[in-house]
């Protein structure tokens, strides 16, 4: 029992030796940065947890388009719909002056996709136009609202699709969550505990593939290192502040192991070099940290 004990009191000492060097480091990082930077990391094999600024709510941007995505394919998984059945894109429903890589590709519109295609241009490419007609198609934000609180997502907000958000740029705000409640989530989503499996399987590709924020979590870590994410960013709607800069995402380890990060730049007024250079820093300590 004494030997056990003593273990145990050793392990813990590690961790908090581990999460000490993690924390000055990071430290380093914002120090001096005129914004709010929440950070949340969970390690899926060791219990292994480090966050700062974790428990505040944050705007996420486009982050919800990971919600939103599980939320359209759980309907999937209940029979509704099928990732395979077609849709008209009408030319109305493609908004202009919104990120939109559908339109730029087809401005006329009118063109039939899958659900399973719609749903990769709103995650891989954040495609805003899509977002918006895959709300519509399911009944607006409140349904994803009510997934994610059945599903026991805390701290949670998703009220304003992206067309709210172009109208009126303080509702940016409206949409939040903690990165406490983002890694959660994506363990959850991992474990398979949101989704069926062929829809964790679906959806985990596309976050692979993801072709956004490629100066943010992604951009030190060694190159092939499989990050299935999804970013969010503001721009500075007022010329002056920078409402987030967010990533978070599943990472896998040379080892084969997991672990989640959220990084959201909060109400920043530095410039947008400095805010990704945040992210894509701490990420790459957060790496280092599991690969000594």
């Amino acid at each position: 029992m004494k030997k056990i004990t003593f273990l145990l009191l050793m392990v813990s000492a590690l961790a908090t030796a581990q999460k000490s060097a993690l924390d000055q480091k990071i430290k380093a990082v914002i120090k001096g940065k005129k914004a709010t930077v929440g950070i949340s990391v969970l390690d899926f094999d060791n219990n292994f947890e480090y966050n700062k600024n974790g428990d505040k709510k944050l705007p996420l941007l486009s982050v919800f388009k990971f919600h939103l995505a599980s939320a359209v394919l759980d309907m999937a998984d209940k029979g509704k719909f099928s990732t395979d059945q077609k849709f008209l894109i009408k030319k109305s429903d493609l908004l202009e002056n919104t990120w939109s890589p559908l339109r730029e590709k087809y401005p006329e519109g009118n063109v039939e996709l899958s659900l399973g295609e719609i749903i990769t241009y709103t995650v891989a490419q954040s495609d805003n136009n899509t977002c918006d007609f895959l709300l519509r198609l399911i009944g607006g934000t409140q349904t994803v609202q009510n997934f994610m609180d059945s599903k026991g997502a805390k701290d949670l907000k998703i009220q304003y699709n992206e067309d709210d958000m172009h109208k009126d740029w303080k509702n940016q705000y409206g949409n939040y969550s903690t990165t406490n409640s983002a890694v959660d989530l994506l363990k959850k989503f991992y474990d398979g505990k949101l989704l069926s499996k062929k829809s964790t399987d679906f959806l985990m590709q596309i976050m692979l593939g993801t072709t956004t924020g490629t100066n943010k979590i992604v951009e030190q870590l060694p190159k092939g290192t499989p990050v299935a994410h999804k970013t969010g960013s503001s721009g500075k709607p007022d010329n002056v502040l920078t409402v987030a800069e967010n990533d978070m995402g599943i990472i896998t380890l040379p080892n084969g192991k997991h672990y989640a990060i959220a990084v959201f730049v909060n109400n920043s007024t530095e410039t947008e070099k400095v805010n990704t250079r945040m992210v894509s820093d701490i990420s790459k300590i957060v790496w280092d940290n599991f690969n000594k």
